[in-house]
């Protein structure tokens, strides 16, 4: 469990992240930061989280002159099971990809992590700690599902917050090879708000009332 927003204090920031056990006991308790904006574990327990731009550059306390760094700087964060920070996305001097201002989009299965981000929205493939990239030019996805050399990327700004883009990673850059807008069983629209994350090949859509489960 963990709480997107965080403030640091001179005596302690918040701690705003609990790992509990299957009988409800507490496992882990620590600070992962504020401005989270994704959190996804894999099977062995490992937690990355992903922040927006104000966990990057700082707010509630963070970053100012003379307090703590932004737990988030790096755009995205990886944590052990016990919530200890293990490893940090590189700096846009470390990686041709650039930094993140804003993780748009986070998928984390067992073998691999990917990410669609602000400002060049490339898509970012981490594994074993290496990064691997692809230039993209469809902006503002809020979701991205991967199957091979296959990625769908859902959302956009305004009106395309109901696009579905599927494309070919088999180039330098992602090749668009479809274009859709994804409507509800029945056909109906998408609501207005709704939670949408990719997890491998699955997207999740998730509705006040309902969770939908679409294989790329």
């Amino acid at each position: 469990m963990v709480g997107a927003r965080c403030r640091w204090r001179a005596d302690g920031p918040d701690r705003n992240a609990v790992v509990y056990d299957s009988d409800g006991r507490i496992e882990a308790r620590a600070t992962l930061g504020d401005g989270i904006e994704h959190v996804l574990t894999t099977t062995s327990g490992e937690v990355w989280a992903g922040y927006f731009d104000e966990g990057v550059y700082g707010n509630y306390g963070w970053g100012d002159t003379d307090t703590a760094a932004p737990i988030g700087s790096s755009g995205l964060v990886r944590f052990s099971p016990q919530l200890e920070p293990e490893w940090r996305f590189p700096s846009h001097v470390d990686n041709e990809w650039d930094a993140i201002s804003d993780c748009y989009a986070l998928n984390v299965t067992d073998d691999a992590v990917w990410t669609c981000y602000y400002t060049g929205f490339p898509i970012v493939q981490i594994r074993d700690g290496a990064v691997t990239g692809w230039r993209n030019q469809v902006d503002g996805a809020r979701a991205v599902v991967v199957s091979g050399t296959r990625v769908g990327l859902l959302g956009g700004y305004g009106p395309q917050r109901d696009r579905l883009v599927v494309g070919d990673l088999t180039g330098p850059a992602m090749r668009v090879v479809g274009e859709y807008r994804l409507v509800l069983p029945g056909g109906a629209p998408l609501p207005a708000r709704v939670t949408a994350v990719g997890r491998g090949a699955v997207l999740h859509v998730i509705t006040a009332g309902s969770w939908y489960r679409l294989s790329l």
